[in-house]
């Protein structure tokens, strides 16, 4: 590994010796770095009583936007993937609750506008280095597996040039280091979660691996899951960063004049929680701080690399998580004191704001003016797709993005900013919330009946003021049942959700639902 980071260091020092022309204001270069599991209490400038050291976010917030109020599309990994590349909510398609497996159809359907797409057709490179978990087809079965076949359905069918990394989350098998459609070692052995005595309810994925699911249930009491031989958890961030690093230099030194879309949705802190050597007893908050340490290390190995290539001025940064903490928050605070939902309640999973309420920034400094600010308006991630393309001077079509809205006004600071239109919350058992202004509205599901907060003078969602503000309550219930029925949030034709009206809809009238929804033409998954 030590030579890996030799060598791109040099090819980062290389690069910057050539004269590059910058490119165009309105054609930054573009990174999404992504984190997976990370609360908001998770980031110094977020939280004074955190209990480890996150120099490089901080840096973010200081040299560009802290968005405070900005929420995953959902409060679990896959729904929250499709929501940020896509601009739409996921419940409007056949995810309805949950994550996928590493190997199913994909979510996102080939027809359907990516922000890698979308980049793409600007004349844009595009990769994406890391964790995919929406979803590929790889050749046979597990008992057929045809290593020398492509795997179909992935990144690449999806906008992206150029693919390296992961199928989906480290429990869920299939791992091997991908780079474009084949594993660069093929994942032929098989192994099962092992103890992890580091993190706080953990486990590990690291060798011995065994040559069949039968040896590794004899081994390990569970059925095994494919893995290739090089494949180790800790190293997931290493060669992520090292990867994103080097396919930057290649492409600057090859295509100086041609911007690049970089998608780099880190592992981290998600289990298993396995800070490297380096960077263990720093912090006070166990290994799921040394972990964020390392997490914070790697983004400033990013930052420092744009500095050496001559190209920060010029490179636009969104920097957010995938949803709130695991559940292994709440051992935590009496542990080390330290709150990874902040004062937010609860965590991943949940409906209420720790659930989705996430870190968000955004750094340009050649482009936003007055850095530094912390921003108070609600935003979501399906809003990227619609800045972007804001930014780009592209209109969007009817068809795609239609849960995006632009908040590049808020990156200009020129006052035309509009504020968002009500914003829907989904938890990952299918619960929905809506949210506009000050008030949210968490709506019937099951057995579970209406509450209201307002989150102005309740950020802590404490108490539920619905018996006093009954018009409130209906009025945001009919704001969300108008964004579900007409298949947008946006302005513009209304468009079909991928489905008929579905159980979690228990507030909503069916006969209404399909009064209103066009019949859906095309792929469904």
């Amino acid at each position: 590994m030590k030579s890996v980071v030799s060598v791109t260091l040099l090819a980062a020092l290389a690069i910057s010796r050539f004269s590059h022309p910058a490119a165009a204001a309105d054609r930054p270069h573009v990174i999404v770095i992504y984190t997976d599991d990370q609360g908001f209490g998770d980031a110094g400038c977020l939280n004074a009583e955190a209990k480890f050291a996150t120099p490089h976010l901080d840096s973010l917030a200081r040299e560009g936007l802290s968005f405070v109020d900005a929420h995953c599309s959902d409060t679990v990994c896959t729904p929250s993937r499709y929501g940020l590349l896509t601009g739409r909510y996921n419940w409007r398609t056949v995810l309805k609750k949950g994550v996928f497996n590493a190997e199913r159809e994909c979510l996102i359907v080939d027809d359907r506008m990516t922000l890698a797409t979308l980049f793409r057709d600007q004349g844009y490179h595009t990769a994406m280095v890391g964790k995919w978990h929406l979803g590929m087809d790889f050749p046979g079965t597990p008992q057929t597996r045809d290593w020398s076949q492509p795997v179909q359905d992935m990144p690449l069918d999806k906008g992206f040039d150029y693919f390296f990394g992961i199928p989906a989350s480290l429990n869920y098998g299939i791992l091997a280091w991908f780079e474009g459609r084949y594993a660069k070692v093929p994942p032929t052995l098989f192994t099962a979660k092992k103890p992890n005595r580091m993190a706080i309810d953990d486990y590990r994925i690291k060798p011995p691996y065994q040559e069949s699911p039968a040896a590794t249930r004899q081994t390990l009491g569970k059925a095994g899951f494919e893995i290739a031989s090089d494949f180790e958890d800790a190293d997931c961030l290493l060669r992520f960063t090292n990867q994103a690093i080097a396919h930057m230099t290649a492409h600057l030194r090859e295509h100086p004049e041609r911007p690049f879309f970089l998608y780099l949705p880190y592992t981290s802190p998600h289990k298993p929680v396995i800070p490297r050597e380096e960077f263990r007893g720093r912090g006070r908050a166990g290994a799921y701080g040394e972990f964020m340490i390392e997490t914070d290390h790697r983004v400033g190995q990013i930052l420092a690399f744009l500095k050496s290539a001559g190209i920060d001025d010029n490179t636009l940064i969104f920097y957010s998580s995938d949803n709130g903490p695991e559940t292994t928050w709440k051992k935590r605070i009496p542990r080390f004191g330290h709150h990874s939902n902040g004062i937010y309640r609860e965590g991943k999973r949940s409906i209420y704001e720790g659930g989705h309420r996430v870190p968000f920034f955004v750094r340009w400094p050649g482009g936003i003016n007055q850095p530094g600010r912390t921003i108070p308006q609600t935003i979501c991630q399906t809003d990227v797709l619609a800045t972007c393309a804001d930014l780009l001077g592209t209109d969007l079509p009817d068809s795609a993005a239609e849960d995006s809205h632009s908040f590049l006004p808020l990156l200009k600071n020129d006052g035309s900013y509009a504020a968002r239109p009500a914003t829907i919350h989904h938890a990952s058992n299918g619960q929905f919330a809506v949210r506009d202004g000050d008030w949210k509205l968490i709506l019937p599901h099951g057995k579970k009946t209406r509450e209201l907060y307002n989150l102005a003078s309740d950020p802590g969602e404490q108490s539920n003021v619905i018996a006093a503000h009954p018009d409130v309550a209906e009025r945001l219930q009919q704001q969300a049942t108008r964004i579900v029925c007409r298949g947008r949030s946006t302005s513009g034709a209304i468009q079909p959700n991928d489905t008929p009206w579905w159980s979690d809809l228990s507030w909503v009238d069916a006969e209404h639902y399909a009064d209103v929804q066009p019949v859906r033409q095309g792929p469904v998954r």
